[in-house]
């Protein structure tokens, strides 16, 4: 019967977003797939309300920030909520969970490829916001800890492995260069690229871009976001909850691909998005998921050259 149902689904795919290619039809499917599985909760969801849903996720960290927690948040606004279950230092994400279970110590990309529970399962097209509700982060994470004398402006980047290959989304330190000699001046610079023991990793391997050391540098102005946690080491309970409060403060930002584009797409402002390649580009994700995150305005660079013009033009 669910094969059926899938293979329906993917010729409603066909027809209906003739611009995609073929293999991208199996993500659409999916997600319209786990959409109507939700009619099993209509009665608990809606009629009910009883505590009973129980979120447990383990998978890549930016289809947690975009699909599985602002989904848990509204089954805890619902009522409904009984407990969630991820990966180790996400209790800071799931502040409004009363029963959050940090149970896994490593992400699996692939844990949810046969899991339709989450109404938004993967990348899509379009996404369905009936059980989908912004989780405010910088209000609740609002404080005077990280507060400089001039306005923050993070740069988060990553130089990870990408698609079982080498780095494609990150900023070089020619790009940083560039980018801190447009902005300086104006901002409180802080950089952040966590290493592989401050978070959780994944399918991808941390590499090492040496920057930091460069950055000490050339340029000793910029407050290095590991430096920060060390010294404030005592007052957070994690890497995450440091990067909450720090972003907390800030309004502007220059990102990279993946789960550290997704995390300043939480925080309202501002926030450049380095993307040369990925799925959320024919699924238009950039313009609807990311922004609706928390109202940011999301500009999306698929060059180095774009990532200078939107300085100019917005910074």
């Amino acid at each position: 019967m669910r094969r059926a149902f899938l293979s329906i689904l993917y010729l409603v795919s066909l027809a209906r977003n003739r611009n995609l290619s073929k293999d991208h039809h199996y993500y659409v499917r999916d997600n319209y797939f786990s959409r109507l599985l939700q009619v099993k909760y209509v009665l608990r969801d809606f009629l009910f309300k009883t505590r009973y849903k129980t979120i447990d996720y383990k998978g890549e960290f930016q289809q947690e920030l975009t699909f599985v927690l602002p989904f848990a948040y509204w089954h805890y606004l619902n009522g409904t909520l009984q407990s969630t279950v991820a990966c180790l230092n996400t209790k800071e994400l799931y502040f409004f969970s009363s029963d959050h279970v940090e149970q896994f110590k490593e992400r699996d990309w692939t844990s949810n490829y046969n899991s339709f529970e989450v109404p938004n399962m993967t990348h899509c097209i379009s996404f369905d916001y009936s059980k989908w509700a912004r989780v405010p982060l910088k209000s609740y994470y609002k404080n005077d800890l990280f507060v400089f004398d001039k306005p923050i402006l993070v740069i988060a980047n990553k130089y990870n492995t990408e698609w079982g290959g080498a780095p494609v989304n990150f900023f070089s330190i020619d790009t940083l260069d560039k980018i801190i000699n447009l902005v300086k001046g104006r901002y409180k610079i802080l950089y952040n690229r966590p290493g592989a023991g401050n978070i959780v990793t994944d399918n991808s391997e941390v590499l090492n871009l040496n920057e930091h050391a460069w950055l000490k540098k050339e340029h000793p102005d910029v407050i290095l976001m590991d430096d920060l946690y060390r010294d404030n080491e005592a007052s957070v309970n994690n890497f995450n909850h440091f990067q909450l409060l720090v972003y907390a403060s800030c309004d502007r930002y220059i990102s990279v691909h993946g789960g550290t584009a997704a995390l300043a797409s939480y925080f309202g402002g501002k926030n450049i998005i380095l993307s040369k390649k990925g799925i959320e580009h024919p699924m238009n994700e950039f313009a609807t998921i990311f922004p609706q995150l928390s109202g940011a305005t999301i500009l999306h660079a698929k060059t180095e050259n774009d990532i200078f013009e939107y300085i100019a033009e917005h910074y």
